[in-house]
């Protein structure tokens, strides 16, 4: 026995010694490699590329473009045909220095911010910790001191809504609506009987909880539209900080399918100059939005449309299951509300595909009015004193996305929609139609994504467009389309010096065998067709939004090509269920989210296999991150013979412990069914936790407001409970993003792909080091 045992413990020492041996190794230098591939470090090599155009009076406009030197500002005067430098930043950089004692050069100027008189003869900045005023044309600086009466942070609350006029910020203090002037900071009151839960302009139900009130100023900055919401009897949401000491409870409302109690809002306007609040005559609506699972998505009180005077309020109400929106128009003096007419679907209704897309035109007493009837997102004309349909504007085989314009003295609209054109149906293009569905033109013919930003005026906008492998290039246009000059052309000769490479555009089809699905892959920049690797894809399946994101040109696209150059395949296919395509497209996951476009990933990945021999499919994994990590571990389950890993990043698991807006527009209402069962038991990943074989990581941060950490303790659960083995990290005091601790879940993905999909070894506690772009650090 004594001398058996040693022999036992060196045999297998020896096997698993060769073992070690014989699996790859990556090293540090290999991950320093692929961590090149992140946008930290690829974006700073990216040059002229045109930033957010800035608009001055008389429709001119700056910007700030990147190049090799720094930074640069150019103004543009569209009816001038002039394109120069915004000021010349060398003699800015003396002067800053001289007045400041620190020594700057020209174009790394150390400001983050700046703002240009309406003339573009002086701008104003901060730095060396003052605030500045150059003149442009005498070339002077000096510091700028706040006015004593300079505007102040709103007592009781951190952010403020700001009149069209500028005159008034209003905010909330108290659970009451509040205005300050901007001039002299007097602040005045214009509720009073706001209470805990049930407060005016409150934006705190589900995973939206802020002091930002959600409101919507009349153009005249007389009147404010907004609400008293109710959320008295909505359940709470509990999380526990983890610290040394007593923990902090963060506890607010976030009803959950099913609740019987959700917040409810009972519409308002609020005349400012003698505050009085005249309140609608009706009951109160579901806090529901036709865009999103956000009444103030957009960034303003959604759903909400002022005529010109003032005098009447358009709005839209959505129902519970957001199957019904129903137009009204409110009297803003009486708070009389008549019902114009209502839509109801089978499904979902939505007003647009990342915009609210109708519109009140009280002067010609008519509504231009989106829907989904015709199985594609499309714009009709109704007449607001009967309700009924005048004519449909737009048709054909193309979603409509965004209504940027309506002119109504010209009768005409401006849009963005995507598939009208040939090639891949996700760019979107720019056209102009007249309100009788006639003379529909195409603003902008290039092949690509167009993004387009129209001036205040509406005479001139301004195009960039490009795709995910073709960088972009930013026009000025005149509103008939035609070309009026070449503002840049995006520069990424430093880029692919490093040896980058863009993705490539790949098309497959869906489940049903007809469909093409579109997506990208990215493969390493050494790739060897005559070796095999492994693939993994990307997945988030909406239904809101796509795994690809923007079809822009980006030099990195979350870590896929870093990933890729540690020896695998990375796709992302933007499946079925997701948007931008036809209704029915859209809705092939309703009331069932648990397919996930699964079946549409697992084809598409074989079709690609057959296409590119180096792709080895019995080396499958997936990953996500929300409703990608839903996707991830459903993948897992239902598909436990394909995929051999998965990482489940912060996944709403269980749609019954989610933000009942969301789960209740996709999946539907809550129902119990006799034998006690109901129709989100098969959304569940818990239910289906017994089929997992692979491997899978799941990751949460237990301070998520989003997507509560129990939704993933629960999948947890079930995975104890049938004996299945998991591997788990956690992020005790992290949101859902995780953010500082982003690069940290980067590298743990990395390494849990390299050593069960790869099958190598990843070097120890590799550090990611994340950095800005130099040129924003000092422009």
């Amino acid at each position: 026995m004594h001398k058996f045992v040693p022999a036992l413990v060196a045999a297998a020492f020896f096997t698993s010694a060769a073992s070690a041996q014989q699996r790859p190794v990556l090293t540090a230098e290999d991950y320093a490699r692929a961590e090149r591939a992140m946008s930290y470090n690829t974006q700073a090599l990216i040059d002229h590329s045109a930033g957010q155009p800035n608009w001055l009076p008389n429709d001119r406009f700056w910007y700030r473009v990147m190049t090799a030197r720094g930074s640069e500002f150019i103004l543009v005067d569209p009816g001038r045909k002039t394109r120069t430098a915004a000021f010349d930043q060398g003699k800015l950089a003396a002067a800053l220095s001289a007045a400041s004692g620190n020594s700057y050069e020209g174009g790394r100027l150390p400001f983050r911010s700046i703002s240009f008189s309406p003339d573009a003869k002086a701008i104003s900045f901060a730095a060396a910790g003052k605030s500045w005023k150059y003149d442009v044309v005498s070339g002077k600086i000096n510091p700028e001191t706040p006015p004593a009466t300079a505007p102040a942070a709103a007592p009781g609350s951190a952010t403020e809504e700001v009149s069209p006029d500028g005159k008034l910020a209003a905010f909330i203090k108290d659970y009451n609506l509040w205005v300050r002037n901007t001039d002299t900071n007097q602040t005045t009151q214009l509720t009073t009987d706001g209470a805990k839960d049930y407060g005016y302009a409150t934006d705190n139900a589900g995973w939206t909880h802020s002091d930002k009130p959600v409101l919507r100023w009349s153009p005249d900055s007389r009147k404010i539209a907004t609400f008293r919401q109710d959320q008295r009897n909505v359940g709470d949401m509990y999380l526990v900080t983890t610290n040394v000491g007593h923990p902090k409870l963060d506890a607010w409302k976030y009803p959950l399918p099913g609740d019987k109690d959700i917040p409810m809002i009972e519409r308002v306007v609020v005349e400012v100059a003698s505050p009085k609040v005249v309140r609608f005559q009706m009951a109160p609506d579901p806090h529901r939005g036709s865009l999103s699972d956000d009444i103030s998505s957009s960034g303003t009180f959604d759903d909400v449309d002022w005529s010109p005077d003032g005098r009447e309020l358009a709005f839209v109400s959505t129902s519970r299951d957001h199957k019904q929106a129903k137009l009204r128009v409110a009297d803003a003096t009486t708070g009389a509300v008549r019902d114009v007419f209502e839509e109801n679907v089978a499904t979902q209704y939505e007003s647009g595909q990342g915009a609210i897309n109708w519109r009140y035109l009280p002067n010609t007493k008519e509504v231009i009015w989106y829907s989904e009837r015709d199985n594609w997102g499309h714009l009709y004309l109704y007449n607001a004193a009967t309700g009924k349909v005048k004519n449909q504007i737009t048709k054909g085989n193309f979603v409509v996305t965004q209504l940027l314009k309506v002119d109504e003295k010209k009768r005409q609209l401006y849009f963005l929609a995507d598939g009208r054109e040939a090639g891949n149906p996700y760019f979107t293009h720019l056209y102009r139609i007249g309100l009788d569905g006639k003379n529909l033109t195409l603003l902008t013919p290039e092949a690509g994504n167009h993004q387009v930003t129209m001036s205040p005026s509406g005479r001139y906008f301004i195009d960039t467009y490009s795709q995910p492998d073709k960088p972009g290039v930013t026009v000025l246009r005149a509103t008939d389309g035609k070309l009026l000059s070449t503002l840049e052309k995006t520069d990424i000769s430093r880029l692919t010096a490093t040896g980058w490479k863009a993705p490539t555009p790949i098309t497959v089809k869906a489940a049903d065998g007809q469909t093409d699905l579109y997506g990208l892959m990215f493969t390493p920049t050494n790739l060897d067709p005559s070796k095999k690797y492994p693939i993994v894809n990307y997945i988030y399946p909406g239904p809101q939004g796509g795994g690809v994101g923007s079809w822009s040109f980006v030099s990195a696209r979350n870590d896929n090509q870093a990933l890729a150059e540690l020896g695998f395949v990375v796709v992302v296919i933007e499946g079925s269920c997701n948007p931008l395509r036809s209704k029915s497209y859209h809705d092939a996951c309703y009331g069932n989210m648990a397919e996930n476009t699964l079946s549409d990933q697992v084809g598409g990945m074989k079709q690609l296999a057959r296409q590119y021999a180096y792709i080895d499919l019995d080396r499958a994994g997936i990953w996500g991150h929300s409703g990608g990590g839903y996707a991830t571990a459903a993948a897992m389950f239902r598909y436990p013979d394909f995929f051999k890993v998965g990482i489940s990043e912060s996944g709403n698991h269980e749609n019954r412990n989610y933000e009942d807006d969301w789960a209740e527009r996709y999946v539907g209402l809550l129902k119990t069914n006799p034998d006690g069962t109901t129709n989100y038991d098969n959304q569940a990943n818990t239910t289906f936790a017994k089929n997992l074989q692979g491997k899978l990581l799941l990751a949460h941060g237990l301070m998520d407001d989003n997507v509560p950490p129990s939704n993933t303790l629960l999948l947890i659960e079930a995975l104890t409970k049938a004996n299945k083995s998991y591997d788990l990290v956690v992020f005790p005091n992290a949101r859902h993003g995780y953010g500082a601790y982003s690069p940290y879940m980067t590298r743990r993905r990395w390494d849990y792909f390299v050593q069960h999909l790869a099958g190598a070894q990843p070097p120890h506690d590799y550090e990611m080091k994340p950095k800005p772009d130099p040129r924003n650090a000092v422009m």
